[in-house]
């Protein structure tokens, strides 16, 4: 079998083609990055009038201190479980979806519309249902006997988060898993229906197998997304609070570097968040995927 090239008449083509998309990466990443990283080598003054070479003592000072150490461990508990809310719950949905015929799109529409939502209106969205004296879910669970109050309790604070976090990324885990789900063969489950597989154990031997792709490509992205893309959400609904339950560490960037105004320490934490999230991602591709099935 013959694979085909295309052959471009003029060489500088190709060039001029990848020049926006290689600008804009050098603009906004690739500077952005490398002046991260200078500055996580100096001690600057709030107003930048003086800076000093101080080395690695930026990054030698977080270790030492106890609320960075907590922002990593909060930071390990939002992402774990944001992913696996996020995912299992859309994955559920798209597999019930999958399985109608008529009202499928008119389902798929309505999942679709989270989305659309801007991650600070689906933080203060669920900051008003769980607010403690106005919110309807508050006053839900205080019915069963149950006193949510994320303003006191770090656990109320970190589900809050969670939540919001999650029911802004299950429209994206959906398309995706819906996707997958209409590419896997009919006639593979059907013949495991008449040999006498039960739904659930077509689903466990042959669905989810399938699926893997789909859910590896979806594990990476929803990890990187707590990271990185819920910042708008920790701001919104508990600004890191309290006791610091729910500071992960890009909120604890923004903190330290906008409203406490130490760039040094500031820049050398999104270096290393930076290096936590590509060494991840690197664990997964090495690691993880040797168990999808393409």
């Amino acid at each position: 079998m013959q694979t085909k090239r295309t052959i471009f008449p003029d060489k500088l083509l190709p060039y001029a083609l990848l020049a926006p998309q290689l600008a804009v990466t050098a603009i906004f990443f690739l500077w952005p990055a490398a002046q991260a990283i200078r500055s996580s080598f100096l001690r600057e003054d709030a107003f930048g009038f003086r800076s000093t070479f101080i080395w690695f003592d930026n990054y030698l000072r977080l270790l030492d201190q106890g609320d960075y150490l907590n922002s990593i461990q909060v930071t390990a508990v939002f992402a774990v479980s944001v992913a696996a809310l996020s995912m299992g719950v859309s994955l559920l949905l798209a597999v019930n979806v999958n399985a109608m015929l008529r009202s499928r799109n008119f389902y798929t529409t309505l999942l679709v519309w989270p989305y659309a939502v801007a991650p600070v209106i689906a933080g203060v969205l669920w900051w008003f249902m769980f607010n403690p004296t106005i919110g309807i879910l508050a006053y839900a669970l205080s019915v069963f006997g149950i006193k949510w109050n994320h303003t006191v309790s770090g656990t109320d604070a970190m589900i809050l988060v969670v939540i919001a976090a999650s029911w802004k990324q299950i429209s994206y885990n959906f398309l995706f898993f819906l996707a997958g789900l209409q590419a896997i063969p009919h006639s593979l489950i059907e013949a495991a229906a008449i040999d006498g597989a039960g739904p659930f154990k077509r689903f466990r031997t042959i669905v989810f197998p399938l699926l893997s792709p789909t859910t590896f490509f979806l594990l990476v992205v929803n990890i990187v997304y707590a990271m990185f893309d819920t910042f708008a959400i920790i701001d919104a609904t508990t600004s890191g609070g309290p006791a610091q339950a729910t500071n992960i560490m890009v909120f604890k960037v923004y903190a330290d570097g906008v409203l406490g105004l130490n760039l040094g320490s500031s820049a050398a934490q999104s270096v290393v968040l930076m290096a936590v999230v590509v060494l991840l991602t690197v664990i997964q591709f090495r690691w993880i995927e040797r168990r999808v099935k393409y």
